[in-house]
């Protein structure tokens, strides 16, 4: 669902002439001093897609650390996806952006990470039985780094935030006395103590890194989904380390869910957003032979519904059926779905993505885009 929502976006930018937000600003040049000796200028970007979007210095720089989270959470690409664009989003929080701008981690390079995941999860040899699985499971995962950097009046930029996202496990697998693999649920509240017990021992280590003694840092603490999940896991806490301080003190919980639709935990988390998700699947297959149902994904937080996502795979005879198809769902979204989130209808065929429905939160009315 995930990868898909985002090759969605990208292909709207392109073919509905629709117009994004930009923000229109001159065009700037700055210095990154730390990082450009020869004094060669960085453009930042004139526009950015809207308020809510940091921009970027161009050329744009990848991080030090690239490809360590493929390796590291390969398992579930939705998994990755939600840590970095869920990071960024927890980030909005701390680091304004419309003030500073955006950069993906140049601190800390694959070695380190690597190493750092290698030291802060349990010892385990090779010989290792299963109950010394069991009682000190590697759910340590991951570390995402992300910097913020703001302009000063001489055209340079200097650092002034980072956000580091830690990723856990919530099911440990492994392999132990020859046999295997074993599956392990790591329960939160473990994962959870776990999870602030490295983010201390992370911050004491960034602290002794050349550029980041006295940056405020913000640490998130992310839950992965088991493996083969067609949803991503979720955020479980978070914190802000002010500038200087050498130990985190409070943390805040984050309370943030993405439910599968049609599913049992839908049905007891969330009874009543279920039946309305059921009843729109009923009235196409009541209308339409060719439907052969629907995955729907909700985004929650707090418990209050904020983005539903409805993919619908059908076989069309025709453009004049797809043309139906859409016209009969616009209706159901606008009878059947309250307009208090954001929702998102995809009808795609075999071939490829046919159209898409979507209504802002507040809007009456959805816009709907049909692909030639």
């Amino acid at each position: 669902m995930k990868r898909f929502s985002i090759l969605l976006v990208s292909t709207l930018l392109l073919l509905t002439g629709c117009t994004p937000k930009f923000n229109d600003d001159t065009e700037d040049e700055v210095v990154q001093k730390e990082e450009e000796p020869t004094g060669q200028p960085s453009i930042v970007p004139t526009y950015k897609l809207s308020e809510e979007d940091y921009r970027v210095i161009l050329p744009y720089r990848t991080s030090k650390a690239r490809g360590v989270i493929t390796n590291q959470m390969g398992a579930n690409r939705l998994d990755i996806d939600e840590l970095e664009q869920g990071l960024l989003r927890h980030s909005k929080e701390y680091f304004d952006p419309n003030k500073y701008y955006f950069e993906e981690g140049q601190y800390l390079d694959s070695k380190t990470v690597f190493r750092w995941i290698d030291e802060l999860n349990p010892e385990l040899d090779d010989d290792a039985t299963i109950e010394e699985h069991r009682d000190n499971p590697r759910t340590f995962t991951h570390i995402l780094e992300q910097n913020y950097l703001q302009r000063k009046e001489d055209n340079t930029v200097e650092l002034v935030g980072v956000s580091f996202g830690l990723a856990l496990k919530s099911q440990y697998r492994f392999y132990a006395e020859g046999r295997g693999p074993f599956y392990e649920t790591i329960e939160e509240d473990d994962m959870l103590k776990k999870g602030k017990e490295i983010a201390q021992t992370v911050l004491e280590r960034v602290r002794q890194i050349d550029g980041l003694q006295e940056v405020p840092i913000v640490f998130t603490i992310y839950r992965e989904e088991k493996s083969g999940s067609a949803v991503p896991g979720n955020f479980v806490a978070k914190t802000y380390v002010k500038a200087n301080d050498m130990s985190i003190d409070d943390w805040e919980t984050v309370e943030e869910d993405y439910i599968l639709f049609p599913s049992n935990e839908a049905e007891e988390k969330y009874f009543d957003d279920a039946q309305i998700v059921n009843t729109f699947g009923e009235e196409i297959a009541g209308f339409f032979p060719n439907y052969v149902g629907y995955i729907g994904e909700g985004f929650y937080v707090n418990e209050e519904l904020q983005k539903l996502t409805i993919e619908v795979p059908i076989e069309f005879n025709g453009k004049s059926e797809i043309i139906g198809f859409a016209q009969y769902t616009y209706g159901l979204v606008k009878d059947k779905f309250p307009n208090n989130y954001d929702i998102e209808i995809q009808i795609s065929s075999s071939q490829k993505l046919e159209g898409y429905i979507y209504r802002e939160a507040g809007d009456e009315d959805p816009i709907v885009h049909l692909f030639d």
